[in-house]
């Protein structure tokens, strides 16, 4: 044989015998648990937290398990007789050996202390069984439906499955009764009455705004629209800084970016002229002086440990943004989901004949699923329809709000943003007339102030909050704090 020939038998692939694995289970474990369970009830406490019946690999032992719970939850005895009322006509029991099988179960039980390690192991069996079929399912889709998904779309689906497996130990999700409910709503009310950092809203740092809105809340869809220079970006910043360095917080708040328009390096120099006062025409230019560049240099120095992550890659999908929303949730906690901004986003239907506003819909509709899904809120910048400048009044109106429709239904808060001063310095007459003395009137009662308008609010009232806004720093603030410098 030949070198060559030799070289080509070693890419053929030799036939191996499939190996034959059983499902990761230990029945053992399961009888030895449940045992425990029915010779001392207080051992239930060890496990009730993380394991549910579909957790147990037999049947048998999950339906066991599940009218163990049930009965000590009621505050019932869980032993042989009670249980037996409850399952001796249950199909599945009988055919399992009923009675003789429970007899078995309370001969095998284990010590209340190695309880919770027994349940651990069953948890882990648990999962360990689903990975197999997620690893079995990806094989196949693989292997198969060319036509019907791409490789992107199986990534996304199986890491979608992956942080839904993680999260399988948390609260169940389904139909809920409502006294339960009513219980969970009072509690929430309590520690609201607290100002609890568990439920009220993330601060904003914008006191006035932040009375009127109570803060960005959980599962919510905030959208912040705004016509070109308005001070969109600067909004988002200005927040996710806030946010990240709220000194009076007692845990730290992570805050993912998603900037479609500007760079990283860019919207880090606007937080830098934001939080050391020098322009950020200044930083980007070098026009600065010796004090300037070293105050510039200590405030770099407070902003190392800002909890901010921001992702600047284009023509993003929903299906990118909830990957990697779910990946940082996963690894570093995550508190707040901002995009800057909606309309660039990319939607993921083939359909050509779809539409833009069909597009959008379906990405308002993501949006709002990833907040829930995750339990944070995501703030949307967006773009505004041209005709805002097509009337005299420039104040915009939900019906202002780009490829409109859904943007506004799916929102929980609309917040438009509008300077005056920015129309106004448009309009200015010739210096020396009467005119021009009005305008400079208006333009001193008007200068570096913002408007947040809340045109819609899911939780409570619209309203209007005026702001401080200065343009050199791309800076919002309370109004009250800064009326009387410039």
């Amino acid at each position: 044989m030949s070198d060559q020939s030799s070289k080509l038998t070693n890419f053929i692939p030799k036939e191996s015998t499939p190996i034959s694995r059983e499902a990761p289970m230990n029945i053992g474990a399961e009888q030895a648990l449940l045992g425990a369970i029915i010779s001392n009830n207080l051992a239930l406490e060890k496990v009730e937290n993380f394991l549910e019946p579909q957790h147990f690999s037999s049947k048998i032992n999950g339906l066991i398990f599940k009218t163990l719970k049930k009965l000590i939850s009621n505050d019932q005895v869980a032993d042989l007789n009670t249980l037996k009322i409850f399952l001796e006509n249950d199909d599945d029991f009988i055919d399992n050996g009923g009675m003789s099988y429970l007899l078995k179960i309370s001969e095998n039980s284990i010590s209340i202390i190695n309880s919770k390690q027994y349940g651990e192991l069953i948890y882990d069996l648990f999962i360990r069984r689903k990975l197999i079929n997620l690893g079995t399912n990806l094989i196949n889709e693989s292997y198969e439906n060319f036509e019907e998904q791409d490789s992107n779309e199986i990534i996304e689906n199986i890491e979608s499955n992956l942080f839904n497996l993680t999260n399988e130990g948390e609260t169940q999700k389904g139909p809920k009764q409502f006294d339960n409910i009513l219980e969970d709503t009072l509690e929430y009310a309590e520690k609201a009455f607290k100002k609890s950092e568990d439920v009220v809203g993330l601060k904003t740092g914008l006191n006035d705004f932040d009375k009127k809105i109570g803060g960005l809340h959980r599962s919510d869809l905030i959208i912040v629209a705004g016509r070109p220079s308005m001070g969109k970006t600067a909004f988002a910043t200005n927040i996710a800084s806030n946010i990240c360095n709220n000194k009076k917080s007692t845990k730290k708040t992570n805050v993912l970016f998603f900037s479609l328009e500007m760079s990283s390096e860019q919207l880090a120099t606007r937080i830098l002229s934001e939080i050391s006062k020098i322009s950020s025409e200044g930083i980007r230019t070098g026009n600065l002086s010796k004090n300037e560049f070293e105050k510039l240099i200590k405030s770099s120095e407070n902003l190392k440990d800002l909890s901010l992550f921001i992702d600047d890659s284009p023509a993003l999908t929903i299906s990118s943004i909830r990957t990697r929303s779910r990946r940082l949730k996963r690894k570093q906690g995550l508190d707040l989901i901002i995009i800057d901004y909606l309309q660039l986003l990319s939607g993921e239907s083939r359909n050509l004949n779809d539409n833009r506003v069909k597009e959008i819909s379906d990405i308002t509709r993501g949006l709002k699923a990833i907040a829930k899904e995750l339990n944070i809120p995501i703030v949307a910048l967006s773009q505004l329809s041209r005709k805002v400048e097509d009337r005299e009044e420039k104040r915009p109106q939900l019906a202002d709000l780009r490829e409109s429709g859904s943007i506004e239904q799916d929102a929980d808060l609309v917040v438009f943003l509008y300077r005056e001063e920015y129309y106004l310095a448009r309009t200015e007459p010739p210096e020396g007339t009467e005119k021009h003395i009005m305008w400079t009137s208006k333009m001193e009662k008007v200068h570096n102030i913002a408007e947040a308008i809340v045109a819609k609010h899911r939780h409570g009232p619209i309203s209007r909050v005026k702001l401080h806004f200065s343009a050199a720093n791309t800076k919002f603030s309370d109004l009250a704090d800064t009326q009387t410098v410039d």
